[in-house]
């Protein structure tokens, strides 16, 4: 008898419900890239572990990889290619604003959820918050978008600048649109009662030299350069440890959030203050440290950076809203997507409803997602990221660089 069911299946096929589950991951050159590598490393491990648990609807899951090189041409023709070709019931990933304004108004043509896990780009959401019905299918898990991170450095300074002695910044950003929203928040909200700004400076993308700045930083008198980068980060960190700058250093610097960077570095961006959604050190819920020791056993080893943290929330919410709504189509699933509530390794995962300026996006605050500022230390020869912000989650005390 089951060798008469073994051949019914083989000619009549199985039904839909048997078959997998496709999770298209768009990510920038996971071979050699980290952020591109921690948002598959990411995905890759909710999916094992889902697997093992019985899969999503009592179905298996597979994932494909699209490689955006994070060109938006690129994303386009990746995007179609998961969605169309290898049928992806849903997209994860994207890091930079080009890439993934590149592909919003295929997400809005195919009607298939995207779940973002790493660009900060309000521009997406507010497409979702103008023309909902047309891009409501994308959804963002993190980071806190550009205006929002804008927000978090506000925040910072205000309750830890007079703690740490930082009473003036320097105000430094790299020139390109991820930072449009940061840049706007700073102008609109600073100097405050607590921080004046000494200085504005939005610097050229190809700026691989950074004395001339730094000496416009010393000149004007700063307690600190507050920094936005990514793409520029590892010289910014370079010029100013090598030169032992006379103005402590903080703010958004992406390169920093690698957990091999002290080495990478030699130790340069010791004393450095940095901004993360989770480090390997951080306790934002019960499921952060599982995690980390999940990924670098599942990993070889590696540590996540943050869009590890992110695109692993992202598979284990969207993997509850499918289970609730019993149902993979898209226009059911924005509605439970709408109504989540995923304890995840960054915090607690809300979305804003339609009607904020920046739908879908993930809600900041101190019962949400709420990310880090910590400080690179050197203990027994090695780097490791010291949380110092918010005061609950802190591990150490903020220090002054040796040579201030």
């Amino acid at each position: 008898m089951a060798g008469c069911l073994d051949a019914y299946e083989t000619v009549a096929g199985s039904s839909d419900d048997e078959e997998p589950i496709t999770i298209g991951i768009l990510t920038p050159d996971p071979n050699s890239d980290f952020i591109g590598r921690s948002i598959e490393h990411g995905v890759e491990l909710a999916v094992a572990q889902l697997n093992d648990e019985n899969g999503i609807l009592g179905r298996e899951i597979e994932t494909v990889v699209g490689d955006t090189n994070g060109s938006p041409l690129e994303a386009r023709r990746q995007y179609d290619r998961l969605v169309l070709e290898e049928g992806a019931d849903v997209t994860i990933g994207m890091f930079s604003t080009e890439a993934l304004q590149g592909i919003i108004d295929k997400i809005a043509e195919q009607e298939t959820i995207h779940i973002t896990a790493g660009s900060a780009t309000s521009s997406v959401s507010r497409l979702v918050h103008e023309q909902y019905d047309d891009y409501k299918y994308h959804f963002r898990a993190g980071p806190v978008n550009d205006v929002t991170l804008g927000e978090v450095q506000l925040d910072f300074l205000d309750e830890m600048g007079p703690e740490i002695g930082w009473d003036s910044v320097a105000m430094l950003a790299e020139d390109y649109a991820w930072n449009d929203g940061v840049w706007e928040t700073f102008e609109e909200n600073l100097p405050t009662d607590t921080t004046d700004v000494t200085m504005w400076d939005r610097y050229s993308p190809a700026t691989n030299d950074f004395s001339d700045i730094y000496d416009a930083v010393a000149e004007s008198g700063a307690d600190a350069a507050y920094i936005s980068t990514a793409h520029t980060g590892t010289a910014a960190i370079l010029d100013w440890a090598t030169d032992q700058r006379e103005f402590a250093f903080g703010g958004i610097h992406v390169p920093m959030q690698l957990p091999e960077y002290y080495g990478m570095v030699g130790g340069a961006c010791r004393y450095g203050v940095g901004y993360a959604s989770a480090t390997a050190t951080s306790e934002l819920t019960e499921y952060t440290q599982p995690f980390v020791s999940d990924y670098e056993a599942f990993h070889d080893g590696s540590t996540p950076v943050y869009t590890g943290y992110i695109s692993y929330d992202a598979v284990n919410l969207f993997a509850e809203a499918v289970e609730r709504a019993d149902s993979l189509d898209s226009d059911v699933l924005v509605d439970e997507l709408e109504a989540t509530e995923h304890i995840g390794t960054t915090g607690t995962i809300e979305f804003y409803d339609r009607d904020h300026p920046h739908a879908h996006d993930v809600v900041y605050g101190e019962d949400n997602a709420h990310p880090v500022f910590f400080q690179w230390r050197e203990d027994g020869g090695a780097g490791v990221q010291e949380t110092i912000w918010p005061h609950d989650q802190a591990t150490a005390d903020y220090v002054d660089p040796s040579w201030l």
